[in-house]
C-alpha cells in the first residue's frame, strides 16, 4: 500500500485518529485532517501530514484538498468522511439555526469535499469514497434528533451517489457504527449548552434527571456493546483494500440488531424498543 493515499477527516481523536494510525501501519500515505490547527500540529508532530479541514468552512475544504493533491502530484486513492458532532436535546427544543449549523458540518461539508474529490478519481480511473454514518442513520433514538437527521440524510445521499457511480470505477461505501468509544458525547456539551434552553423547555425535568446526568456525570464506563475505534478501523481497511468492497459495513451488535428489527418488526414494536434505550 506504499503508493496508496487516503484523506481522513476528523482525526483529532476517536474513529478518525485510530483509522489514520491503522492505515499508516499498513503502509498507506495518510492525510489526517482536523478542524482545529492545534490538533493538526499535534498530528504533524506524530509524523502525519495534516491539512486543516473544517467542514463548516468551505475555504478550508478547498485549501486542504489542494494541499493534499499538491503533495501527491494530483492523485488521491480514497477519502474517509468521518468528522461530525452531535447536539443532544429534544427535537422540539432544536432551533432552526442549530439544525442549520449541524447540517453544515455533518452533511454539507462531506458532500462538498466528495464533489471536489470525484473529478480527481474519475480522471485517474479509480477511487473510493467512504462515508461514516451510524446506526442512527437508519434507526432513530430519543434526544438525538439533530444527529439522527444528519445521518439519515447522509445515508440517502450516499446511497444515491453509489447508484450514480456504478458506471464509473469509483466505489461509494457507508460505514455504520453503533456505540464506539469516542469523545462525541464530551464534544457535544458545548453545542448542547449553546442551543438548548433547558429552563425554558417543557422537558426541563427530563433534562435534569436523564440527559444532563448522562452528559456531565459519566464515569467513563463503556456502554453496553460499546467497542473501541479499532473495530471501525477494521471495517475501514476492508472497505479500502478489498477488491469488491461492500456497499455498507455494520460495526457493533446494536447496528446488526437494529437493522434486523427494522426489517422484521412493525413500526410500533420498533418504537417500543427504541423508547427504552
Amino acid at each position: 500500500m506504499a503508493d496508496k493515499s487516503v484523506l481522513i477527516t476528523g482525526c483529532s481523536s476517536g474513529i478518525g485518529l485510530d483509522g489514520a494510525r491503522g492505515l499508516r501501519e499498513r503502509g498507506w500515505r495518510v492525510f489526517a485532517s482536523c478542524r482545529q490547527q492545534a490538533d493538526c500540529d499535534r498530528l504533524i508532530e506524530e509524523g502525519f501530514e495534516s491539512p486543516r479541514i473544517d467542514y463548516a468552512d468551505p475555504a478550508t475544504i478547498e485549501g486542504g484538498l489542494a494541499e493534499v493533491l499538491e503533495a501527491t502530484g494530483g492523485r488521491l486513492d480514497a477519502v474517509f468522511n468521518n468528522g461530525a458532532y452531535g447536539i443532544p436535546g429534544a427535537t422540539e427544543d432544536l432551533p432552526r439555526e442549530a439544525l442549520r449549523a449541524i447540517f453544515e458540518t455533518n452533511l454539507f461539508g462531506p458532500h462538498d469535499l466528495t464533489r471536489r474529490v470525484i473529478p480527481v478519481m474519475r480522471s485517474q480511473g479509480f477511487g473510493r469514497v467512504v462515508n461514516c454514518s451510524s446506526v442512527l442513520g437508519f434507526a432513530a433514538l430519543r434526544w438525538r434528533g439533530a444527529y439522527n437527521s444528519t445521518k439519515f440524510a447522509m445515508e440517502g445521499l450516499t446511497d444515491t451517489l453509489r447508484l450514480e457511480m456504478r458506471d464509473t470505477p469509483i466505489h461509494v461505501i457507508l460505514i455504520e457504527p453503533g456505540p464506539v468509544t469516542t469523545k462525541i458525547r464530551e464534544n457535544s456539551i458545548p453545542h448542547f449548552e449553546k442551543w438548548i434552553d433547558v429552563e425554558g423547555s417543557a422537558r426541563t425535568e427530563q433534562y435534569e434527571s436523564v440527559l444532563k446526568k448522562r452528559l456531565y456525570n459519566s464515569d467513563g464506563t463503556p456502554d453496553r456493546f460499546e467497542l473501541p475505534p479499532s473495530a471501525v478501523t477494521a471495517k475501514l481497511i476492508h472497505a479500502l483494500e478489498a477488491d469488491k468492497p461492500r456497499p455498507r459495513y455494520f460495526v457493533t451488535t446494536p447496528t446488526y440488531l437494529m437493522s434486523a428489527f427494522r426489517r422484521m418488526l412493525p413500526t410500533r414494536a420498533l418504537d417500543a424498543i427504541a423508547g427504552r434505550l
